[in-house]
């Protein structure tokens, strides 16, 4: 069990010092994919379409977790079994539903590999502290950690999906022009389905209650935190009538 633990510990650690080198990075230089993927240096990369792209990269995280859980067959308790339903349900939905709907920009194809790489590594982390270190009692979907924490989660849920349904019907299908998203929690900020994202992963980080999955939800915030940043400062600098009081992640606030 220390092994374990410890190996936990560990990888726990390389992801939070791998965060702080995306967010020092990103700071200055937006994530490449999108609209920050610049026209000119397109032709210089392997661009994979959206839809596939998103598929090929989220799999990992919804089937490594599944194969060492199952392969271990130590998830009893119902607190293990919902814990592994939340994050396993969200890459079904992101590899499954969310890729085939989308409509985003093809991405380059180094960025899709690097993807494919965290995702494996994430999802195993996940699911080999769920089976060989964390230990849930048979009543832990009672504890007020994960009752808070699956709120938290699925309020987090609801503001992503509801904010990328928003995102892909501002435009008709082949029409590669931007514009400005309005409804839901976009009334607020300009990267909703980011902060919907980083309040699904801390919500899951409470209700699982393991440095892994604290860790993760570190590295969602150091990601694409800097995203709803870049985003908004696009924003403000094409679309002369964008909201001035519309934040970049925190409503009111930043």
């Amino acid at each position: 069990m220390q092994c374990n633990q410890d190996l936990d510990f560990y990888l726990s650690l390389i992801l939070c010092i791998i965060a702080v080198l995306f967010l020092i990075n990103q700071i200055t230089f937006p994530a490449p994919y999108g609209k920050h993927v610049e026209s000119e240096k397109k032709s210089a990369h392997i661009m994979v379409p959206a839809k596939y792209g998103w598929f090929i990269q989220e799999l990992p995280s919804f089937l490594v977790p599944l194969l060492v859980i199952l392969y271990r067959q130590q998830c009893s308790s119902l607190g293990c079994k919902l814990l592994l339903f939340m994050f396993c349900g969200h890459y079904f939905h992101r590899t499954f539903i969310y890729s085939l709907f989308t409509r985003g920009r093809p991405s380059p194809l180094h960025i899709v590999i690097m993807a494919v790489i965290f995702c494996s590594y994430n999802g195993f982390l996940q699911g080999h502290c769920m089976v060989y270190s964390a230990s849930y009692s048979q009543d832990w979907y009672t504890d007020i950690r994960f009752a808070s924490g699956v709120l938290i989660f699925l309020i987090g849920m609801g503001i992503n999906i509801h904010s990328d349904h928003v995102l892909r019907n501002l435009r008709k299908p082949k029409e590669l022009t931007y514009k400005i998203p309005k409804g839901g929690m976009f009334n607020y900020v300009s990267g909703a389905n980011f902060l919907g994202e980083i309040v699904e992963w801390f919500g899951y980080a409470i209700a699982s209650w393991t440095l892994p999955a604290f860790s993760f939800a570190f590295f969602t915030l150091c990601s694409i935190g800097p995203r709803a940043y870049h985003h908004h400062r696009y924003y403000l600098q094409v679309f002369k009538d964008y909201p001035k009081d519309r934040k970049a992640l925190i409503p009111f606030i930043f």
